[in-house]
């Protein structure tokens, strides 16, 4: 028997756009019923969490999910989204928002910096060799800063983040947006998980609710408010499932490398993920420090090539600086599912400038100039495939009356930042606005 329910708003996805929309909307003093929809399950209190195995078990495609033109994107599908597995960083929206299509986000992102405490984390806590590798950059006329975190070294259990927080973060350090959920939750929300939604109800150009299946039941929600916010992938198929044709045509990944070397001592595997940065917005693109966890390291190498797996034994004194590119809008999400999306001419140029760069950074911090490479390429922010001003207006609203979307395929370019500050501060304004249309309907 199928499910039916009705509820004032749904919202599909729990990433950072979902989950706070689907709190702020439960603490609203509205009375709104609010029921929000995830694909994935609640691994946090699961002994596999934040580890290689379960890394691998809630990731999309068992973390083998690749472009037609061979870029790996890693995907979450589980509560919380894509900050159970990031790499805990913050980034102020861009002055651009502002100029160019006229959404101040600063109010909202200066509340959730004030509640949240994002800061930076200690000179100590960002690692030794991670710190070496921006004073290197400083010798070189690149001033580095430190990276503002989501992660609270204060309310860990027992702090020890390295490169395999990416997995998950096992400590309780890192935030992740099911907090939001939680915090939902005890305002009423009602949370399925395992919920797959297929396609959006429309009755004469209005949205009236969703229909999926949870745990192998079909489910009909009537709803009068719809938002998905099932991430740049997600999002756009159901769309393309609800009739929206232009859903997906072109997108933005950040494409992003790695660019290793060997250095004559302790490399950057123990440090924090990303704890200083450089954005050079000439080029478009942001350095940082990362290197890949422990065990995925030799299988994206063997992307490379049979012979780069063999760098594996050197992992513990390799340095790695991170470069992700501002790309420019191309490829697409097709109908059936496959991801087309590769560089085009003017990203590969910036590219290789930028590998350039940080070959020089890796050097004059003591790495051995025979062992620099570039790990292979992939996509780590899907966005810009619902983007403001071609399918949505300001508002976040489709060519449908109520149906909103607010995850990174709003995006109307590449950020080349951190992206999760971003969509906070575009969910809670959006936020406000459903309340606010709520109170007054005839508006």
């Amino acid at each position: 028997m199928a499910i039916v329910k009705e509820t004032d708003m749904v919202i599909v996805g729990s990433g950072p756009g979902g989950a706070t929309v689907a709190r702020q909307l439960a603490r609203s003093q509205a009375g709104l019923g609010v029921t929000l929809l995830e694909r994935g399950r609640d691994w946090r209190r699961h002994p596999l969490y934040g580890t290689y195995p379960g890394g691998l078990l809630y990731a999309d495609k068992h973390a083998l999910l690749f472009t037609r033109e061979g870029l790996n994107i890693i995907r979450p599908l589980m509560l919380g989204g894509a900050t159970s597995m990031y790499c805990g960083c913050a980034a102020r929206p861009l002055p651009w928002w502002r100029d160019k299509y006229n959404i101040n986000l600063d109010a909202y992102a200066d509340e959730t910096i004030a509640e949240l405490g994002i800061a930076p984390l200690s000179l100590a806590e960002r690692g030794v060799a991670s710190t070496r590798i921006a004073e290197a950059a400083l010798e070189l006329g690149m001033k580095w800063f430190p990276q503002d975190k989501f992660i609270w070294p204060g309310r860990a259990r027992r702090f020890d983040c390295g490169a395999k927080c990416m997995l998950g973060c096992r400590c309780g350090a890192k935030w992740s947006a099911a907090e939001f959920v939680d915090e939902a939750v005890a305002e009423g929300c009602d949370v399925w998980t395992g919920a797959k939604v297929n396609a959006v109800l429309i009755q004469d150009g209005v949205a009236t609710g969703v229909t999926g299946t949870v745990h192998g039941k079909r489910f009909t929600i009537y709803a009068p408010t719809v938002i998905l916010a099932a991430g740049g992938i997600g999002t756009p198929r159901i769309l393309q499932r609800s009739g929206l044709a232009q859903a997906g045509q072109g997108m933005t990944m950040d494409t992003t490398v790695m660019v290793y070397g060997h250095a004559p001592y302790k490399g950057i595997g123990q440090d924090p993920p990303m704890t200083w940065s450089y954005a050079d917005d000439e080029l478009s693109v942001l350095y940082s420090t990362l290197i890949d966890p422990w065990l995925m390291y030799p299988i994206i190498m063997a992307l490379k090539g049979p012979a780069y797996p063999l760098t594996w034994r050197r992992w513990g004194r390799t340095l790695g600086v991170m470069i992700k590119l501002k790309d420019e809008i191309s490829g697409e999400i097709e109908r059936n599912g496959r991801i087309r999306k590769g560089l085009t001419a003017n990203d590969r140029q910036r590219q290789a400038q930028a590998e350039k760069v940080a070959g020089n950074i890796l050097r004059q911090a003591g790495c051995d100039p025979d062992t620099i490479f570039t790990a292979p390429l992939r996509g780590t922010h899907p966005s810009g495939t619902v983007r403001i001003g071609e399918m949505l207006t300001a508002d976040l609203e489709t060519e449908i009356k109520n149906l909103y979307v607010c995850d990174a395929s709003v995006f109307p370019e590449a950020l080349a930042r951190p992206t999760v500050l971003t969509i906070i501060s575009l969910a809670k304004r959006l936020s406000n606005h459903l309340i606010a249309q709520d109170s007054n309907p005839h508006s």
